[in-house]
């Protein structure tokens, strides 16, 4: 069965683990790299914060088995959609 791994800073992840997750904290560039290329060969799917994402721009490709998503930053708004006439 594929996992899902979180790549990015401790404070934006954590909750992720209460999923099942396999958690990567990460604080910079180094760090980040480590953790893709240390990827369970089980992950299919790495989400990623927009900070690892930036830092992982490189590293990513190396990996086509791993899908990468992106979330929000931390400070973006939320939309809830389209509204529906009522």
């Amino acid at each position: 069965m594929a996992r899902v791994a979180v790549i990015g800073e401790p404070l934006r992840i954590y909750g992720y683990g209460l999923a099942g997750a396999v958690l990567c904290p990460v604080t910079d560039q180094g760090q980040a790299a480590l953790a893709w290329r240390d990827l369970p060969e089980d992950v299919a799917v790495a989400v990623l914060t927009p900070s690892a994402a930036r830092w992982l721009a490189k590293e990513i490709a190396r990996r086509p088995a791993v899908l990468p998503v992106l979330l929000p930053e931390a400070d973006a708004p939320a939309t809830a959609g389209p509204a529906v006439p009522g």
